[in-house]
């Protein structure tokens, strides 16, 4: 039933779009026509002109995700069993964190071409301070009682980051994979927008250069499209891997 209440809503929000551009409430100068829009994704899939650009950005977005999410991962995790470390370069994680990465593609640009060098970049530096934080927290509210309790039966460093560190760290990387997956298309996307001479951004960009707001929307759209796809993957991996995880149950409906 929640597929169907999701398919309704979506239908709703479609036709509101619809009515107020065939009324007038809305410009289709500036809002589009949700049918010409879906006219032009058919129109690039069919032609295949959309097929180089978009594996050109999700090539980028998954490099950005992975080595962005790894190095994360690997961070939070020697910093976290490090207060001392942790607490010398703590000023220079949030200085670095607190720096509008965007500013950032310029730079990498010059640093690293107009190719995928300077889009995974910029996308690196998206994801990886989200899983950092994230991971960090997960390891700092890992529980006294159990830590002390696996100390007392003998297990050794590498056996409680296997066996707890890693586990109590895990929920929190896949709580921040899911914000981590729009950040990488963020970044891939706002690089080729900024300079580049393919991807589904340097197409929007096209596209609005000439006033196509048909155009702009239909590639937010298949970027959209990817993203939750994506984000499928993960969820699918998180059910996968966190499987003893227990989990409430929400109320249902009567």
């Amino acid at each position: 039933m929640i597929a169907v209440y999701r398919a309704l809503l979506a239908a709703f929000l479609l036709g509101l779009w619809y009515v107020g551009v065939g009324t007038g409430l809305l410009s289709p100068l500036f809002f589009g026509h949700p049918t010409a829009i879906g006219k032009q994704i058919v129109e690039w899939f069919v032609s295949g002109e959309i097929w180089p650009h978009l594996a050109l950005t999700i090539g980028e977005t998954l490099m950005a995700f992975a080595s962005g999410t790894t190095a994360g991962v690997l961070a939070g995790l020697w910093l976290g069993l490090s207060p001392r470390t942790l607490s010398v370069l703590d000023p220079f994680i949030k200085a670095a964190n607190a720096m509008p990465r965007v500013i950032l593609a310029p730079i990498f640009a010059m640093w690293f071409g107009l190719g995928m060098g300077s889009k995974v970049a910029l996308g690196f530096t998206l994801v990886f301070f989200i899983v950092f934080f994230n991971v960090l927290q997960g390891v700092r509210e890992v529980s006294p009682v159990v830590l002390n309790g696996t100390r007392m039966l003998g297990a050794s460093r590498a056996q409680l980051l296997r066996f707890v560190y890693l586990p109590a760290a895990m929920s929190w990387v896949f709580s921040s994979l899911h914000v981590s997956v729009g950040m990488a298309f963020v970044g891939a996307v706002i690089a080729e927008y900024l300079g580049s001479a393919a991807g589904v951004g340097y197409l929007i960009l096209q596209a609005q250069g000439v006033f196509d707001v048909d155009a702009v929307f239909a590639g937010i759209a298949v970027l959209t499209a990817c993203a939750l796809a994506l984000d499928a993957v993960v969820t699918v991996a998180e059910a996968k891997l966190l499987v003893w995880q227990p989990r409430a149950e929400l109320p249902r409906d009567s």
